[in-house]
């Protein structure tokens, strides 16, 4: 029987040591799957974050455009308005800038 006893007690050794090795790794598997929800929660948060920038880029995008063709409108109509040879108009504008000045000038004074 001696024999026999060496052998259940280094069996039962062996399972107990199975035992806490597999609740230790039931533990450390537990808090790896608490670190990867952590992480899916996180890019989530990024995901939701870029996207909401992305539209507010396209929108700042899409305004500074509409900015761009009004802007160039407008410098389009002074070009014509300097690039004519008629001295006429060039005087009734430079007239009408003086007058405008002056009105400003004595309503603020």
């Amino acid at each position: 029987m001696a024999l026999f006893d060496g052998i259940e007690e280094g069996g039962i050794r062996a399972s107990s040591s199975h035992e806490i090795s597999e609740l230790e790794n039931d533990v450390a598997l537990g808090g790896l799957e608490e670190r990867v929800s952590v992480l899916k929660r996180l890019t989530g948060d990024i995901h939701e974050e870029v996207e909401t920038h992305n539209r507010m880029l396209d929108r700042m995008g899409n305004d500074m455009d509409s900015s761009r063709g009004v802007l160039s409108g407008t410098m389009d109509k002074f070009k014509m308005v300097f690039e004519t040879k008629s001295s006429r108009r060039m005087f009734t504008l430079v007239a009408s800038f003086l007058v405008v000045f002056l009105v400003v000038y004595f309503l603020t004074k």
